[in-house]
């Protein structure tokens, strides 16, 4: 995941942020789930940014968008709990995170925290949609 791309998919999605009338974190993370790239627009929540990492990070450890993991977390808690720990930043399961392919593999992934799990997801989708 380069920088540049990493950025392109901030500004798709605090794009959409905007026209939703909402402010929010974007965190991008490579496929290791290492931060490439966090964005928080003015006025969005100081708990977002670490959410929002938490989120991208999950997604692209476990290869499962925010949705996923969720369903993941209730029918493997032990699991679940397990890969909790063993990652760098504690995940974050639940609607706002998505992969980034290319091709069919995985590049990295964005996770979005500052609206309803319903717009955190819009949001993140629009950010990866020209990936």
């Amino acid at each position: 995941m380069e920088l540049s791309a990493a950025q392109e998919i901030i500004a798709r999605a605090h794009g959409k942020a905007r026209d939703l009338a909402i402010r929010v974190t974007v965190a991008v993370v490579d496929s290791g789930g290492l931060l490439v790239a966090l964005a928080r627009m003015d006025g969005a929540a100081p708990l977002t940014p670490q959410v929002a990492e938490s989120k991208a990070v999950g997604a692209v450890m476990l290869h499962r968008d925010g949705a996923a993991l969720a369903d993941l977390a209730k029918d493997r808690p032990g699991f679940f709990s397990v890969a909790d720990r063993l990652t760098r930043v504690p995940i974050v399961p639940g609607l706002g995170s998505v992969l980034v392919r290319k091709g069919d593999a995985v590049a990295g992934a964005v996770g979005v925290s500052g609206g309803r799990p319903e717009q955190d997801l819009e949001i993140a989708q629009a950010g990866v949609s020209a990936t």
